[in-house]
C-alpha cells in the first residue's frame, strides 16, 4: 500500500486501486453485481471506469484451502477463461473474469464461490421452516425463488422435505420481517409489490430509487419502502466525511423537498443525508465529490468548494447559470470558468480520475523544435528541416496534387513550413496543433498521430494525414479526423453571428447542409441554429481545378435566383451552404468540389478490408463509371480499388462502404 496516497496495488486489477466514500450505482468488476455501491475500491487511470465491491476487491491472490476443492490451494485469475461457456464448479454458473483456479488440476470458482463459499446445508434459515440442501445451476425446468420470485439461474438452495420450494443463495437469508438499518423506527415485511393497492403508495425504494420487479420490505406506517437489493447491501446510516461537511451526516428515511448543497439541485426525495445542527441536507451521490478533476472542457484541472462564492456565471458544460450559494467547480487560473457539479461529474465530460494528491504531469510536448531562423524540425518530417514561408505562389497545376500533409487541404493560403529536399508541406496552423488534446466529444485524452487512414464517426469522412487517437483504456483504437478534433468551445464560426457549442441530439437538421443529425453536432444558445461537424470544418476558402480563382464558401442566407453547380450541373438550393467564385461568378455544391476523398492525399496507397486502394485525380478528359452506384464519377478525387476480387472506381462513402461491405 502507498500510504502517502491511499493507493492499494490490489492482485485483482491491473492498475493501482482507490478507496471511496463516494455513493454509486454500478455493476462490480469484481463479481459482477449492478447494483447500489458505497465504500467501494476504483480505478483512477483515465476511462478504465473500474468498480468493485471492498470484499471483492480485497480478494486474497491465494485461497490455501476451499471446502469445495480442499486438496489443492486456489489463485486468482484476470485472464478469460479458454471457452466462453466455461462454468463454475461450484454453483454452475458461467464463469467470467475475475476467478480462481487450481494449478494442478482443472477446478475452478468464480470470485463469490471463491471468497464466499455457501454452505451446503442451513439447519436453521429464517426464510424457511425446514433445513435447505444446496444444489447446483438446474438446467431443466425453469424455477422461481420463493422470497423475491424472480427465476433463478444458478445455484440455488432447496427443502427436501417441500415440493418446489427454491431459494437464491443470497435470498435465502431474508428473513418474512426485518429491521433495517436505514427505517429503524419500525420493522419492514416482505410484501408482493401488487399489494400496494393505495393510490398514495409509494411505488419506488427509498434507497435507489428503483422500482422492486415482484418483492420488497414496506412499512405500512410511514408508507417506506425498500427493494431486496438495498436491504442486502444497505446504504450506511451515518456518513463521517469532514470534505463533505464538518459533522457526521445522518441518512434521513423520509421523502422530503429540498435543494443540494453540494449540486444545488432540487428534488423531491427520500434517502438525503443531514446535518440537523447546520441545516445541511445533501443527495447521496453528492457525498465524498472528487475535489479536483480534469474534464473535457476546459484545458485546466478544475476544483471544488462550497459554497462557490462569486458573481453570476454559467456552466462551461450546459450553458445555464451557476447559482453561488452551492457547491461547484472552478478554475483556478481562468476566474470565470465555473461548472456545475453535476455536470462536471458526468462521465461523459469527465474520465473518471481524481487529481487531488496527484502532481499534475500534463507539461505540453511540443510537435517541433526550432533548428534556426525561420526552420523547425517537425515530428512528421524528422528526416528534414521545414523552412517557414509567409509568401509564395502557387502554380495552377500544382492545386489538387500538392497538399498540407497534416489536414490534406490543398495549399494557398496562409504561411506554410515546406522542405527545400522533398515535397512535405505542412500549414503553419497545421504545424503548431498541440501533442496532446482534449476533446469535447469525449472525455479521454487524445494524441497527434501521423500516417495511415481511418474512418471519423464523427464528421462520416475517411481521411490520411493527421489524426487524433484516444488515449483512453477502454478505447485505444478510437481516432478522430484532425478537422473534428481542432474544434473547441466555444466554436465561432463566419457562417453564424453567435457562439457555438458542442452538444447532442437526434432528429435536428443542420443548417448549413439540412440533412438530418443523428447524434454529435454543434448548437447555438441563442437561437435555433444547428451545425453538423462535417460542414463546421469546411474550407472558407479553396482552391479547385474547376476554376483558376480560388472558391470562397457562401452561408446562403442571402442567396436569391437560380443557381447551377458548374461541375454536376444541377441546380442548387440557394439555402444551403455551397462555395462561389467572386471573380467569375461560378456557383459549385460543396459536395462536387469536396467529395467524400478530399482528405486523402492523390496517390495515397489505403487498405480497406485487406483490399489495396488508392486515392486518385478524376481529371482525365473523361470520367470514369462507380463501380458500386454506376454513376460517373464527378468529384476531384475518388478511390480506385486494385484487389484482386475487388476493382475499379469508387465515387463516394456510401459506395465504398456498400463495395467492400462495411456496416457504419
Amino acid at each position: 500500500m502507498d500510504t502517502t496516497r491511499s493507493i492499494y496495488k490490489l492482485p485483482i486489477h491491473e492498475h493501482p486501486l482507490l478507496p471511496s466514500t463516494q455513493f454509486t450505482f454500478s455493476t462490480c468488476d469484481g463479481c459482477h453485481v449492478r447494483g447500489f455501491m458505497y465504500g467501494y475500491y476504483f480505478c483512477n487511470e483515465a476511462s478504465c471506469y473500474s468498480w468493485y465491491h471492498k470484499e471483492c476487491a480485497e480478494a486474497p491472490l491465494e485461497i490455501n484451502y476451499h471446502i469445495s476443492h480442499p486438496e489443492h490451494p486456489l489463485l486468482l485469475t484476470n485472464h478469460s477463461p479458454t471457452r466462453d461457456d466455461t462454468p463454475c464448479d461450484s454453483c454452475g454458473i458461467k464463469l467470467l473474469s475475475p476467478y480462481y483456479t487450481c494449478a494442478t488440476c482443472k477446478f475452478k470458482v468464480d470470485l463469490i464461490c471463491g471468497i464466499k463459499p455457501s454452505p451446503s446445508a442451513i439447519e436453521h434459515p429464517v426464510s424457511h421452516a425446514h433445513p435447505l440442501v444446496l444444489f447446483k445451476k438446474r438446467e431443466e425446468d425453469e424455477i422461481s425463488c420463493e422470497v423475491c420470485k424472480e427465476s433463478i439461474g444458478g445455484p440455488f438452495y432447496s427443502c427436501l422435505e417441500c415440493n418446489n420450494i427454491f431459494f437464491h443463495v443470497d435470498c435465502v437469508y431474508l428473513s418474512k420481517e426485518v429491521n433495517h438499518p436505514c427505517h429503524f423506527n419500525h420493522p419492514l415485511k416482505i410484501i408482493t409489490r401488487e399489494s400496494l393497492i393505495y393510490d398514495d403508495a409509494e411505488k419506488y425504494c427509498h434507497l435507489c430509487f428503483m422500482q422492486p420487479k415482484y418483492m420488497l420490505y414496506h412499512c405500512y406506517i410511514c408508507n417506506f419502502i425498500v427493494c431486496l437489493g438495498c436491504t442486502k447491501l444497505p446504504p450506511p446510516p451515518v456518513v463521517d466525511h469532514t470534505k463533505t461537511h464538518k459533522h457526521p451526516l445522518r441518512l434521513l428515511s423520509s421523502k422530503v423537498v429540498f435543494t443540494c448543497k453540494l449540486c444545488g439541485v432540487e428534488g423531491c426525495e427520500s434517502g438525503p443525508y443531514i446535518c440537523i445542527e447546520c441545516s445541511f441536507l445533501v443527495y447521496g451521490c453528492c457525498v465524498d465529490l472528487p475535489q479536483v478533476i480534469n474534464i473535457n472542457r476546459h484545458d485546466h484541472p478544475i476544483s471544488f468548494s462550497h459554497p462557490l462564492g462569486h458573481g453570476r456565471a454559467k456552466c462551461g458544460v450546459c450553458r445555464q447559470r451557476v447559482r453561488p450559494y452551492y457547491g461547484a467547480y472552478s478554475c483556478p487560473i481562468c476566474p470565470n470558468y465555473v461548472v456545475h457539479s453535476r455536470c462536471a461529474i458526468d462521465l461523459t465530460v469527465w474520465n473518471g480520475v481524481k487529481l487531488e494528491g496527484i502532481p499534475d504531469n500534463n507539461e505540453d510536448i511540443a510537435p517541433f523544435k526550432v533548428v534556426g531562423d525561420n526552420l523547425i524540425r517537425h515530428f512528421l518530417h524528422e528526416n528534414h528541416n521545414l523552412l517557414f514561408l509567409k509568401d509564395y505562389v502557387m502554380v495552377r497545376d500544382y492545386y489538387e496534387w500538392l497538399r498540407c500533409e497534416a489536414c490534406i487541404y490543398p495549399l494557398g493560403f496562409g504561411p506554410i513550413y515546406a522542405c527545400q529536399e522533398c515535397v512535405c508541406v505542412i500549414h503553419e496552423k497545421c504545424a503548431n496543433l498541440p501533442m496532446k488534446k482534449k476533446l469535447v466529444f469525449d472525455p479521454t485524452p487524445y494524441k497527434l498521430e501521423y500516417g495511415g487512414s481511418a474512418y471519423c464517426k464523427l464528421c462520416g469522412i475517411f481521411s490520411g494525414g493527421f489524426k487524433y487517437r484516444s488515449q483512453g483504456y477502454m478505447t485505444i483504437n478510437r481516432s478522430v479526423d484532425v478537422h473534428c478534433g481542432s474544434i473547441s468551445e466555444p466554436f465561432v464560426h463566419d457562417g453564424h453571428l453567435h457562439p457555438l457549442y458542442f452538444g447532442k441530439t437526434e432528429n435536428h437538421h443542420c443548417d448549413a447542409c439540412k440533412r438530418v443529425l443523428k447524434d454529435n453536432m454543434l448548437t447555438c444558445g441563442a437561437c435555433n441554429f444547428d451545425l453538423c461537424l462535417y460542414c463546421a470544418t469546411l474550407p472558407e476558402k479553396i482552391w479547385h481545378m474547376s476554376d483558376e480563382h480560388p472558391l470562397t464558401l457562401y452561408y446562403g442566407e442571402k442567396a436569391d435566383g437560380t443557381n447551377w453547380c458548374e461541375i454536376c450541373e444541377m441546380e442548387l438550393d440557394p439555402s444551403i451552404w455551397f462555395f462561389t467564385c467572386s471573380d467569375c461568378g461560378v456557383t459549385l455544391h460543396v459536395q462536387c468540389v469536396l467529395g467524400d476523398f478530399s482528405r486523402f492525399k492523390p496517390s495515397e496507397s489505403i487498405t480497406i478490408m485487406g483490399d489495396k486502394c488508392k486515392a486518385v485525380l478524376n481529371n482525365h478528359s473523361s470520367r470514369p463509371f462507380c463501380r458500386h452506384c454506376h454513376e460517373r464519377c464527378k468529384v476531384s478525387i475518388i478511390i480506385k480499388a486494385d484487389g484482386e476480387q475487388k476493382n475499379g472506381y469508387i465515387c463516394s462513402t456510401s459506395c465504398l462502404l456498400s463495395f467492400f461491405g462495411i456496416t457504419q
